[in-house]
């Protein structure tokens, strides 16, 4: 047994194909400064062809995880947009006359190694990106194919050095039971991807793609906990195919209970929506038993296209949403970009901290000409369900007033051309920094409800920056001052007569289980694959048991001394359970 990092659950039990590493051998000869232009269009060329490949990608994986996981391709368009990467390539061909193909192995190898030396996990990740682009512009200036997985369809499972976003956009998860890889990490977007895709995935594995591991052998990874067993025996064997079975009988047994109203055994309703961003990821969610949408992330309508989506483009997605929602609540929230998320055709301004920067509601009441076209496509679409409109990162009552100033011009102005919409279309807003959770109860008396972004909250509270590897184990969601800013914004909600809910990962924790239904939130909105796992968990805990827990954990000091708290209390669910 070789222990990796598990960065996609599940188990595969099978045989291995390994992947041969893709790499060039280019010649060395030098070029004519007659020939300089020749070599610049075969470059071109080579960029144009790769865009329209990377644009088919996404338009077939689009239906396959839906459109957040696709935009992993729109950074690989920007690197073939960008003109550092291009100049890198001019200058080499200029400057030491080489050829197109050996100026692009050069600069995409400059780049990867100054990436490879920034002591950031999240930039190292962004050289596989750049490597992934660069062999596709390669691979058209070489003439070369792409390396094919397996024809036949005995299932297997893939071994990689490393595995590009590109490559995994074309493997059937039919025929590929798991993934292996060398290198890699949880936050690559080969790791998301795999998520998407449902497949088990083990990266960081120490091992040799030539001895010991070969293809043919039989292998088991498990990719919950990061583990590969390489020519297991057969009790190992025997082992893991009945876990396997198991959880495959769980997975059945979740998918009975979608239809299951979500409400504790002493009778506490927990509304269980889901957080989106496309019309293929509510298919989703709606056959998870989700009930509406808590958090529609709109920032994606802007991040897949060259311009600003027109108001008739955005009522289309909205009004679809609402309909297909057919009376539940979808709550949308307006333009959430800056920090981690960049629109190419939106230069925003380098920032030293980008998520405490020009971001979010920031931008949109700067620029209003573009949040009022955003905010009539959504009051338009209120006529066809039950819209709820959503600010993100609010701080202050002034930002909250400002937004509703432009949100009443709409208004008017749909009423002047007489487009119908909801003229009594709630109004909430994401609490997510400290600030709002201190005037919760000023806050609460200028909405309608409230809707707790812990993603944020916590990264905030704890001065934490989650994508920061030297840190990223001070990130604790179950720290004791996270649980204080949770009970304070929702005494603030119930005190002023306002609903209250949970949209950020917290909120398909199941250990946080118990705290949502002590502190009595009205609604939890998740990820589409956490839904039934947390409906299970409701219809087996009860509020009364909550409240004893959350006594205890008040009394907690310690994010670990809360986790061992809940985590017993889970167990003890369990036991009861399985008891009957």
């Amino acid at each position: 047994m070789i222990q990796g990092i598990g960065a996609s659950a599940g188990i595969a039990i099978g045989r291995a194909f390994v992947l041969p590493n893709w790499e060039w051998e280019l010649p060395e000869q030098k070029i004519d400064v007659a020939d300089f232009a020749r070599e610049f269009e075969r470059v071109y060329e080579g960029i144009r062809t790769s865009k329209v490949e990377i644009e088919q990608i996404k338009d077939e994986l689009r239906e396959v995880v839906g459109s957040e996981e696709t935009h992993i391709f729109d950074a690989h368009l920007a690197i073939l947009d960008d003109p550092v990467f291009m100049n890198e390539i001019q200058g080499i061909i200029q400057r030491q006359y080489k050829a197109a193909e050996v100026a692009v192995k050069e600069a995409i190898d400059h780049f990867v190694t100054m990436f490879d030396l920034l002591d950031d996990e999240y930039m190292k990740e962004r050289a596989l990106d750049i490597k992934d682009v660069g062999n596709r512009l390669l691979k058209h200036l070489l003439g070369a194919p792409e390396i094919t997985l397996p024809s036949d369809t005995q299932p297997f499972i893939l071994i990689a050095k490393e595995l590009s976003p590109s490559q995994l956009a074309h493997i059937n998860p039919q025929h590929v039971l798991g993934i292996v890889t060398l290198q890699g990490s949880t936050t690559s977007h080969s790791a998301i991807m795999a998520r998407a895709l449902g497949v088990p995935l083990v990266v960081g594995v120490e091992i040799s793609l030539e001895e010991p591991l070969q293809t043919g052998q039989t292998i088991i990874i498990d990719g919950s906990d990061g583990k590969v067993f390489m020519e297991p025996t057969q009790q190992i064997i025997e082992t893991y195919t009945q876990l396997h079975s198991r959880q495959k009988e769980a997975k059945k047994k979740l998918h009975n209970i979608a239809g299951h109203r979500p409400m504790t055994p002493d009778g506490k309703t927990l509304e269980l929506a889901a957080n989106i961003s496309s019309l293929k990821e509510l298919e989703i969610a709606m056959a998870s038993g989700a009930h509406g949408v808590g958090l529609f992330r709109t920032e994606f309508l802007y991040m897949d296209r060259n311009r600003f989506p027109r108001e008739d483009e955005q009522f289309d997605v909205y009004k679809g949403v609402a309909e297909k929602l057919a009376g539940d609540a979808l709550v949308i929230r307006t333009l959430d970009i800056g920090g981690d998320k960049q629109l190419d055709y939106f230069e925003l301004p380098e920032e030293d901290n980008p998520f405490l920067g020009y971001r979010a509601i920031r931008i949109s009441l700067d620029r209003q000409d573009l949040f009022k076209t955003q905010l009539r496509a959504i009051l338009r679409a209120s006529h066809y369900g039950q819209v709820k409109l959503m600010y993100p990162l609010i701080s202050s009552v002034d930002e909250v007033r400002a937004a509703n100033a432009i949100l009443e011009q709409a208004k008017r102005e749909l009423e002047q051309e007489d487009i119908p919409y909801d003229k009594e279309i709630k109004i909430g807003i994401m609490i997510e920094v400290p600030a709002a959770v201190m005037i919760a109860d000023m806050l609460a008396k200028e909405v309608d409800f409230f809707s707790i972004g812990t993603n944020d909250l916590v990264q905030f509270t704890l001065a934490v920056d989650r994508m920061n590897e030297e840190i990223s184990h001070l990130y604790e969601p179950f720290h004791p001052a996270l649980l204080r800013m949770l009970m304070l914004t929702v005494d603030a909600a119930k005190r002023n007569g306002i609903k209250v809910g949970v949209c950020g990962e917290l909120a398909g924790d199941l250990r946080a289980l118990p705290i949502w239904l002590s502190l009595d939130v009205e609604e939890l909105s998740m990820s589409s694959h956490s839904i039934l796992p947390v409906k299970e968990r409701l219809l087996s805990t009860t509020q009364n048991e909550s409240r004893e827990v959350l006594h205890q954990v008040l009394e907690c000091r310690t994010s670990n001394e809360i986790i061992d708290v809940l985590t017993r209390f889970m167990e003890r669910v369990d036991v009861k359970t399985a008891n009957g």
